[in-house]
């Protein structure tokens, strides 16, 4: 009896030896793949650190976000998928802090003003609408690290309307709306999209990309009195009825418009693909532009939405956002606020 006894325990304890070494080898297994991963991404994007426990630090946040989005990946029956980007060394924190300007109350815009609404009225609206297939948008730009979503905003929604009324799309430029939009606004800190309207209506216009290139950090505006290089004029700007989906659709219909949104949740920074319905409030830190709508093959209606990230980030620079829910503010507060210029 003793010796059958003893042998269970040799096998108990080889078993328990197996399963031991099998979890250290697949986890040594596990992170060889996540430091190649690292330094693949790190090789991809130019990332350098200054020492070691730098690096150290940066790759800890990485495998966490790597282990958040693989672990979002494999769930069942999620209408969009995350991937590794450019802000995978970012905690959530320090993307929102470098992304979407520092100053929340300087991106929401002011919500109290009240304006025409020339689309009131219409009644025949396309059941999809994509303005890039119109011509109507220019490819997707990056912001990089300067808070200035808000310009990249008011120049696609003005690219927009010009090329719709003109025939002609022409690239305009951020720099000079975070060089020269004063007031409220305050360049790589955040902004205002109706500040940057005012700005164009009263200099004439706003110069495009070729003439005043994009830096992506503050600078003294070189805009003289005397314009001469500003070929792209606007005579105001409308705002959308708050909290309307309805009436942002008749708006879209008819030309790209300005939009203030939540981007700050995770699931929105590693966003890849599909129609995004991920946890957000309606707290806005983001400005982005409203390019089209349409309808999944599933029947989940969207917002076409083009962001100013890089063509890294989500569908090449685009985020499919889930349309008509039950807030009234629309998802991530897209309907809260809405803008477009008129020409």
């Amino acid at each position: 009896m003793a010796s059958y006894n003893q042998s269970h325990y040799v096998l108990a304890l080889f078993l328990i030896l197996t399963i031991w070494t099998s979890h250290v080898m697949s986890q040594r297994l596990l992170d060889a793949y996540t430091s190649e991963t690292h330094e693949k991404w790190m090789s991809l994007h130019g990332k350098s650190y200054k020492d070691a426990a730098q690096k150290q630090k940066r790759y800890q946040i990485f495998k966490d976000n790597l282990g958040f989005i693989e672990s979002f990946n494999a769930a069942q029956d999620k209408p969009f998928n995350l991937s590794i980007n450019q802000f995978a060394d970012l905690t959530n924190e320090e993307f929102k802090a470098s992304l979407n300007g520092q100053k929340k109350a300087h991106v929401q815009g002011p919500s109290t003003q009240t304006t025409s609404f020339k689309y009131a009225n219409v009644t025949s609206i396309p059941t999809t609408m994509d303005w890039r297939k119109r011509g109507a948008v220019t490819p997707i730009k990056d912001q990089g690290s300067c808070g200035s979503c808000w310009a990249f905003s008011t120049v696609a929604s003005t690219e927009g309307i010009h090329q719709i009324t003109k025939g002609e799309l022409v690239s305009l430029s951020e720099q000079e709306l975070v060089d020269c939009v004063k007031g409220k606004s305050e360049g790589c800190n955040g902004g205002y999209v109706e500040d940057s309207f005012e700005f164009i209506v009263k200099k004439g216009g706003i110069a495009s990309e070729a003439y005043y290139p994009y830096k992506g950090v503050d600078r003294k505006c070189k805009v003289k009195k005397k314009i001469t290089n500003h070929g792209v004029k606007i005579k105001g700007y409308e705002k959308v009825p708050a909290n309307s989906e309805e009436a942002l659709l008749k708006a879209v219909a008819n030309q790209p418009v300005s939009v203030y949104i939540d981007a700050g949740g995770s699931a929105f920074q590693f966003y890849s693909s599909g129609v995004f319905t991920g946890k957000c409030g309606t707290d806005t830190d983001h400005v982005v532009t409203v390019v089209g709508y349409g309808e999944s093959h599933d029947g989940t209606k969207y917002w076409l939405v083009k962001n100013s990230w890089g063509t890294e980030w989500g569908e090449e620079g685009y985020i499919r956002m889930k349309r008509d829910i039950h807030s009234k503010k629309g998802l991530c507060g897209i309907a809260t606020n809405p803008s477009y210029p008129i020409a």
